[in-house]
């Protein structure tokens, strides 16, 4: 799917833009005397998408040193006289592709597929792509050679005949943070305070003409909601819409989330009486519902796409109702919950008589052991791949069991692993999810762990909208990067400074919650009802690839595992993005230039 897209005849570059995707507010072009820009998605406010692209125009075409992308939810194209530039936001929610040959760009757009043009496919790619547990990619290589990922927030600029000039990397968010203040000087009313203020302005950023929220009941998103409702009830954002969003169980271990569901559901209609409700029974939904399609046809390797059918449900609510904006409460987990992998700094750092103090709170907020609290936040930071070989070993007989987020599945065959580099993959992505500063690092992290943002991109233009996520907003972020870990974190009160930010407008029965019931239901059922499918979808693949990557009888055992419940969340998302995979080649020459 196409947004936008740049080539070069003649030694001169072509802008065209999609003209439905433009219609619908989806894609901004505005020109001035220094060029073009074309922006996906928004830069600065979703309400003032305009300015905001000619704001990055006049910021980016002039002459100088390039300056750092401004935050939004955006990839873009400027068409200026002595140079292009190619961008997206930190956030990296819009894709953005570069085919080139010979460091000459050959052509921009945000479809990899659509750059691909008979390319081969890049087995790099896929030995990444089955490293690790993210819901999107986050590094330079894409399914197809010669095609490469712009990054979240780099910054590409060509010359006019679309020669490579230089690649300026993102910048570091850390940089940005402001300064943290001693441990002993911030309590928690201050740093919910601060946090409150950020999640104030990430919101007002993106409310909308017609903004829907989704709202599950929890904390996350009843906070987005309640936010988007205070803030248009007092006039402190343009006037709009709200629509509350949800799915409603009736049966199963998800309809006790009715209860808090209907007490979120209360309070921000108190807050905003003109909110419409619209509630989808979603009893009928499971995980993999029309998996093929979902998984197939995205524009690459879609991890999360065993999920799509409960958000597809919830778009297709929003898209009804001409929505402009979907938010959610995505990312709030890594962001603004307690951070205990402070213990690893402790560590670092000599104060071992510390950390074992604040370990073992841990532990017993958590009802967990002080040995468990210790390998989770110091041993496997520091040590992820032999903390996953040696928790494998202590638990064989199984293909599940044990199985990390960096080691090879075992339905990966080893010498497809070794000539492609997956062992590399595995190091790079585990430094990714730690680095030298594993507290740190969690925040680069989450901003490609949960969201659902692959699922909306591709069905932004029959929907009209993008999904969105204040929790995932960089001042969001450097704010909670800035507070000591000591100030938020409350060993068995999770999200306490949220809590905390939140108290004047979070209902009680919401604010004192410490479980949400988890969507398992849905992963059960599914695999209940389309085990066999995707056992066969394994056992008839075509793509050479397929069986050249996978051994199918030991990726069809993970399948039967998965359905009786062996393996963690960790195995069985494992497992998933290997089933998507298998879907997306089988479809590829099927979609191929869609």
């Amino acid at each position: 799917m196409e947004a936008l897209r740049v080539e070069w005849a003649r030694g001169a570059p072509t802008l065209r833009t999609n003209g439905a995707m433009a219609r619908r507010g989806l894609v901004t072009t505005v020109s001035s005397r220094a060029g073009t820009a074309a922006v996906v998605g928004w830069a600065g406010s979703f309400r003032d998408r305009v300015e905001g692209a000619r704001a990055l125009l006049d910021d980016f075409a002039g002459p100088g040193p390039v300056p750092p992308p401004p935050a939004g939810d955006y990839a873009a194209v400027l068409v200026c006289r002595d140079r292009v530039l190619v961008m997206r936001d930190e956030q990296a929610r819009i894709p953005l592709f570069l085919r080139e040959s010979g460091g000459r760009a050959i052509a921009v757009s945000t479809s990899a597929r659509a750059l691909a043009d008979g390319a081969e496919p890049e087995p790099r790619y896929f030995c990444r792509y089955l490293t690790g547990n993210l819901a999107q990619p986050h590094s330079e290589l894409t399914p197809f050679t010669g095609v490469h990922r712009i990054l979240g927030g780099e910054v590409v600029e060509l010359s006019p005949t679309g020669r490579i000039r230089r690649r300026v990397p993102p910048r570091d968010p850390r940089a940005d943070a402001p300064q943290a203040p001693p441990p002993d000087g911030i309590r928690l009313d201050r740093a919910a305070g601060d946090l409150r203020l950020a999640l104030e302005n990430a919101v007002g950023r993106r409310v909308g003409r017609r903004t829907a929220c989704h709202v599950s009941g929890g904390t996350d998103s009843t906070s987005v909601a309640l936010l988007a409702a205070h803030l248009l009830a007092m006039g402190r954002c343009p006037p709009g819409e709200l629509v509350l969003l949800a799915g409603r169980f009736c049966d199963g271990e998800l309809a006790a989330e009715r209860p808090y569901l209907d007490e979120a559901m209360d309070e921000i209609r108190r807050q905003a009486p003109a909110a419409r409700t619209v509630i989808v029974d979603a009893d009928d939904v499971a995980d993999f519902d029309d998996f093929q399609h979902h998984a197939g046809d995205s524009d690459e390797p879609h991890a999360h796409a065993f999920r799509a059918p409960f958000w597809s449900r919830l778009h297709t609510a929003a898209a009804d109702l001409d929505c402009d904006t979907l938010l959610t409460g995505c990312g709030a987990d890594p962001i603004v919950d307690g951070n205990p992998l402070h213990l690893h700094r402790l560590a670092r750092t000599g104060q071992l008589r510390e950390m074992t103090r604040q370990a073992r709170a841990w532990a017993a907020g958590g009802e967990r052991g002080v040995r468990d609290v210790v390998h989770a936040y110091v041993v496997r930071p520091a040590l992820p791949l032999a903390a996953e070989r040696v928790t494998a070993r202590l638990r064989p007989g199984t293909v599940l069991g044990g199985l990390g987020n960096f080691t090879r599945p075992p339905w990966l065959r080893p010498g497809f692993a070794r000539a492609h580099g997956y062992r590399e993959s595995s190091v790079a992505e585990s430094r990714f999810a730690f680095g030298r500063r594993p507290e740190q690092a969690l925040y680069d992290a989450a901003n490609y762990v949960a969201a659902p943002d692959p699922l909306s991109w591709h069905r932004a233009p029959q929907d009209g909208f993008f999904l969105s996520h204040p929790f995932l907003d960089p001042q969001v972020v450097a704010t909670m990067r800035s507070l000591p870990a000591e100030a938020v974190g409350r060993p068995g009160r999770p999200k306490a400074v949220l809590r905390e930010a939140m108290a004047d407008l979070l209902p009680p029965r919401i604010r004192g919650r410490t479980v949400k019931v988890p969507f398992d239901q849905l992963y059960v059922r599914g695999l209940r009802a389309h085990g066999d499918e995707l056992v066969d979808l394994c056992r008839s693949a075509r793509h050479p690839l397929v069986a050249q990557m996978f051994d199918i009888d030991v990726l069809c055992r993970a399948i039967g595992e998965a359905r009786l419940g062996t393996g963690d969340a960790y195995a069985c998302d494992r497992l998933n993005s290997s089933l998507a995979l298998v879907a997306w080649l089988e479809r590829l020459d099927v979609t191929a230039g869609s």
